[in-house]
């Protein structure tokens, strides 16, 4: 067999295009739009244009956690070779040349009532008021597996797929199961599909309790004689986004572990056609919409690459299942969370998904914290995806971000970027090695940490958290508080609103801090609203009794009675009244006086006049207000 040798060495060739920083030279039209670049930015900068580097639109460029450069425009010129339809090798335009464009994707939910009865009733209504596939907690997860039959009463095996959740008791699971199916009466069996869910591979890393690898490949061996359309085993590449992922170490990591299923289910005599029919994968999407249709499409890529060179390439394409991202998922105004699942599953739709599930908008909460039913989150959560298909019609045109310069062009640089990285775990050893090595691991938290820099720094946003917090919101439960194993993405400053709302429990008030704005209200508003909406992401919240002169000062923080301050106003009022008003303040007995902007503003005041600390865009927030809320006992 190729599999252990070819594939960690040969190269993602095949159809992935340019690895372009941006759009290349040339054209009269171009040159004219890089003119008007030059000139913006040479304002903006307080520059010559002739400062400026010969190509200055590569200033506006961005770079992903993978670092791959997204240019700010895309053009004729960066235009990649047209790719097969789909149904066809790569299948990057999506594996199934004959899906029906009025139903478009699978609409899947996951249905978890311990009580088999209920998940019966649950299942039924779902797929009574929209939904076209069932994903099912088994077991520990849901219904017990002596209760399958009663969960599974009345469901059409061959119009809905049938997904299954059991952990470690996936074999006894799918003994019940095809016990179930046995008495069906279906004249094509081979439209039944179902997924058994073993996960072993997967969930080991994050440390979940699973089927063992052996039984996981019994399953499988057992699974392929199966007149049904059965797979048994889910590359469950979500562990990977949870931890912190970037899009290319949670495509590469899955490859790495689709791979060491193949080579265990092959060493067992499995045949590589079997084998990889016996695959499907999960993947996250996120709010970062191009991003998620550029991941679906990669990955069939991928998967095409990895088929092919293991002398099956008609066998490579794997169902997709697309489950929305409980990293970008917030407790803090988690009503925003609907229109971030709203993105996740149109770049999942667009970007070829067979199936997507929709989290409920609050599944980053304990079950009632906000006071709404179950049934009502899932409807919502049902609702995003029909919305899509029925109101929006994205199901009716396949791949449709096909063509798109700028969609293309992520997808190749995409694809060759996850596969470095499994390379570099196929380096290791392959996908069991790298885990045990820590390497896996190791590489992954590096992108978390630096992810979780940038939403520190602000220089990522996450809509109710750092950026627009609400201060108004209930608290939440003590349960709600405990640490999870997702890293989401928002969780540094909802740990300080934690800490704020222990402050107000103990207080009656939150911690304040007085705003001192300077000057007129074109001078200070630009601050004030920055300092307000910062120390707000932290749970502080701002006092401001409106511009104030030097004389006010001292009797404004005195009926604040609060010990931190901000000025606000701009550089060059600093100049002349931000020395006197620091002094003002800690007569006072304000102790922390802080300044909204850098420090160079006051650079030329004597130190005993200097503010304590400065307040400006691009500081470590979560460092700075967890310092603040040390100052009030927080």
């Amino acid at each position: 067999m190729p599999i252990a040798s070819d594939v960690g060495k040969d190269a993602a060739s095949n159809n992935s295009g340019s690895n372009n920083s941006g759009p290349n030279n040339g054209g009269p039209d171009y040159a004219t739009w890089r003119k008007g670049v030059a000139g913006v930015l040479a304002k903006a900068r307080r520059v010559d244009a002739e400062q400026l580097p010969d190509d200055p639109e590569r200033l506006l460029a961005e770079l992903t956690d993978d670092g791959l450069t997204i240019a700010p425009l895309y053009t004729s010129r960066d235009e990649l070779p047209e790719l097969p339809l789909p149904g066809q090798f790569p299948f990057v335009r999506g594996r199934d040349a004959t899906r029906d464009v009025h139903r478009g994707w699978f609409v899947s939910g996951y249905i978890a009532d311990r009580d088999a009865a209920a998940a019966n009733r649950a299942i039924l209504a779902g797929l009574e008021n929209g939904l076209g596939a069932v994903w099912l907690g088994v077991g520990e997860r849901g219904v017990p597996v002596a209760d399958l039959s009663t969960a599974l009463s009345g469901l059409l095996f061959d119009l809905a797929p049938l997904s299954f959740d059991a952990g470690a008791e996936a074999a006894e699971a799918a003994r019940e199961i095809f016990a179930v199916i046995e008495g069906y009466g279906a004249r094509d069996r081979s439209k039944i599909e179902i997924a058994l869910g073993a996960a072993p591979l997967t969930s080991r890393f994050a440390e979940i309790a699973d089927l063992g690898l052996a039984e996981t490949v019994a399953l499988a061996a057992a699974a392929s004689e199966r007149t049904e359309t059965v797979r048994a085993i889910t590359v469950d590449a979500t562990v990977f986004h949870e931890a912190g992922a970037s899009d290319a170490q949670e495509l590469g990591a899955a490859v790495a572990a689709g791979l060491a299923y193949l080579r265990a289910l092959t060493s067992e005599g499995v045949g590589i056609a079997q084998a990889l029919a016996q695959l499907e994968f999960r993947f996250a999407a996120t709010d970062d919409q191009f991003a998620t249709i550029a991941k679906f499409r990669a990955a069939r890529q991928l998967w095409a690459r990895v088929a092919h060179v293991c002398g099956a390439a008609e066998f490579g394409a794997a169902p997709q299942h697309a489950v929305t991202s409980s990293a970008m998922l917030t407790q803090r105004d988690p009503w925003v969370n609907l229109l971030r699942s709203t993105l996740a599953s149109f770049g999942a739709g667009v970007g070829g998904a067979d199936s997507v599930t929709v989290l409920p908008f609050d599944a980053a909460l304990p079950q009632d914290e906000l006071g709404i039913s179950r049934v009502f989150a899932e409807r919502m959560a049902r609702n995003t995806q029909l919305l899509l298909l029925e109101e929006s019609h994205l199901g009716h045109v396949r791949d449709p971000g096909a063509g798109s310069w700028y969609v293309e062009d992520v997808t190749a640089t995409l694809a060759a970027k996850a596969w470095e990285f499994m390379q570099e775990l196929e380096t290791e050893g392959g996908y069991l090695a790298a885990l045990e090595s820590g390497c896996l691991a190791t590489r992954i938290a590096a992108t978390r940490d630096a992810r979780d820099s940038d939403v520190a720094h602000r220089k990522s946003a996450v809509t109710g958290v750092n950026e627009f917090p609400n201060l108004a919101e209930k608290p939440l439960s003590e349960q709600a508080r405990k640490p999870g194993r997702v890293a989401r993405y928002g969780g540094a400053f909802e740990a300080l609103r934690d800490r704020s709302d222990a402050y107000l429990a103990a207080n009656g008030v939150r911690p304040r801090a007085l705003l001192v704005p300077l000057g007129s209200v074109a001078e200070h508003n630009v601050r004030t609203s920055f300092i307000a909406n910062l120390l707000a992401s932290g749970g502080i919240e701002s006092i401001n009794p409106g511009p104030l002169d030097l004389d006010a000062i001292e009797a404004a923080a005195e009926e604040a009675a609060v010990s931190i301050a901000v000025l606000c106003g701009t550089d060059k009022r600093y100049g002349t009244e931000a020395g006197a008003a620091v002094r003002n303040l800690r007569a006072a007995g304000v102790s922390t006086v802080l300044l909204a902007g850098k420090d160079k503003a006051v650079a030329d005041l004597a130190d005993a006049q200097r503010p304590d600390g400065y307040l400006a865009a691009g500081i470590d927030a979560v460092s700075a207000l967890s310092q603040l809320l040390e100052k009030v006992g927080a």
